[in-house]
């Protein structure tokens, strides 16, 4: 995928513990999806706990279906105009023999595509963080439709597809700097641009219901990022995936350490908040560069991305738009510090030889490395806000202000996250108090309690 890789002159052979490896590294990444789902879902407030985690979890079902039809083929397909893909054999995923070889690799064509199929699956649940509360789901599943199609499969192809320009040209993006996270931070800027605040903003308090949750997703994230890292080099031969994990290992530690630092100073605590966001800024930011940096580069990478992330999610306040839950501030900015930095910390060492500024190689990989920014930052942008104007106008994209208000889980789903029926209080009978027994009437309180928490 990335590119300065040599192909050996003898034909690869199928290396069953490389396919292995890749297979385990696609279930990893997999697993990420549902992670974030977690992840954003404990972020919200309880009314909207379910619509989030549909909103990530229905991506794992059309982004499949899309990849096989035609999304592969965009991607990966034979280049055209250096801007998108086609191979008739890969529509369907039917023209692929099963044990034909990803060319210059010692994996299967089906294996290579899987893998990259959990990609395109993440990509766009990334952005729901950002509209969170008030979005018809059939508009959002319309969404993620045309938005795959039209932004992240040619995208794909620009950074990591043979012929594609950004691989042309050199960008290095060894894990989805680009193509995944400032695609989707991009992406969600423009969207919110269109459909607008959620009711209540900078008014209302709109803090996270469980943050348990918001811990549990960011370590399944930080878990399955290993897999999103490691394997994009698609395989374990060289060195260069041990060294991707190692560095995705160390950059997240020192970007969360620097965010809670950061936040103490700001703000006077610690947060558990802090360190979940933190930590994914840090992966984040090492996704792109990881590959080409020494472990002591990863600290710098993570720390400054820690710091940078940090300050960044405090400008929705300032400048007015409604990112309900940080994804430009995290995303878009830690991926495009990940990006630019690889101009700064190559050590042309590691997976190619290209060489940034602080090695002796000047300024031509940071130019390359802010060509691909870029281009991937407007065109995402511009194109997301187009689609979602397209979707606006025709089916509709909000819920409307009482829904919103009521909340959005019982109007779009027919469910509520939490069941407080049974919390106790009004239908038993009375009976005379025991000692070390809750008082009468304490299980009332508590379910009434609930349902101001819910409201």
């Amino acid at each position: 995928m990335p590119p300065g890789i040599t192909i050996a002159a003898d034909a690869p052979q199928l290396s069953a513990a490389n396919t292995g490896f890749m297979l385990i590294c696609s279930a990893l990444v997999m697993l990420m999806t549902p992670g974030l789902a977690f992840f954003y879902g404990g972020m919200v407030r309880v009314k909207s706990t379910l619509n989030m985690l549909m909103m990530s979890f229905i991506s794992l079902g059309i982004v499949t279906i899309l990849w096989v039809l035609y999304g592969f083929s965009i991607a990966f397909g034979t280049d055209h105009g250096s801007l998108v893909g086609w191979s008739s054999d890969y529509v369907g995923l039917s023209g692929i023999g099963i044990t034909e070889l990803w060319d210059g690799y010692t994996i299967p064509v089906y294996v290579f595509a899987v893998f990259q199929l959990m990609f395109a699956i993440i990509t766009p649940a990334l952005i729901s963080g950002a509209l969170a509360d008030r979005v018809k789901f059939t508009a959002w599943a319309l969404f993620v439709t045309l938005w795959v199609t039209v932004v992240y499969f040619p995208v794909a192809h620009w950074v990591w597809g043979t012929g594609g320009w950004a691989f042309e040209l050199g960008v290095i993006d060894f894990a989805g700097g680009t193509a995944v996270h400032i695609n989707a931070g991009a992406a969600a800027l423009g969207v919110i641009l269109v459909i607008g605040k959620r009711v209540g903003f900078k008014k209302d308090p709109m803090r996270p219901h469980s943050l348990p949750l918001v811990m549990l997703g960011a370590a399944l994230l930080w878990f399955g990022w290993f897999g999103f890292n490691a394997g994009s080099w698609l395989g374990n031969d060289d060195g260069v995936g041990a060294m991707m994990f190692l560095n995705t290992q160390v950059a997240t530690a020192a970007a969360m350490l620097a965010w809670l630092a950061y936040e103490k100073i700001r703000h006077g605590a610690f947060t558990t908040l802090g360190a979940a966001s933190g930590a994914v800024a840090g992966l984040v930011a090492i996704t792109p560069s990881g590959g080409s940096c020494s472990p002591l580069g990863a600290i710098a990478i993570g720390a400054i991305a820690g710091l940078l992330c940090a300050m960044a999610v405090g400008l929705k306040f300032k400048f007015g738009y409604d990112d309900s839950l940080d994804v430009v501030g995290v995303h878009l900015v830690g991926g495009v510090v990940g990006s630019l930095l690889v101009g700064f910390f190559a050590t042309g060492g590691v997976q190619s030889d290209a060489k940034g500024l602080f090695y002796g190689g000047g300024l031509d990989q940071l130019g390359k490395q802010a060509a691909g920014v870029g281009a991937v930052l407007a065109y995402s942008m511009i194109a997301s806000a187009i689609l979602a104007f397209l979707v606006d106008k025709t089916i509709g994209m909000r819920v409307t202000e009482d829904e919103e208000v009521g909340g959005i889980d019982q109007v779009q789903h027919a469910e509520t996250a939490y069941d407080f029926s049974g919390a106790g209080g009004g239908t038993a009978p009375r009976t005379a108090a025991v000692p070390g027994t809750p008082a009468q009437g304490a299980g009332k309180a508590a379910t009434e309690k609930n349902k101001r928490v819910d409201a």
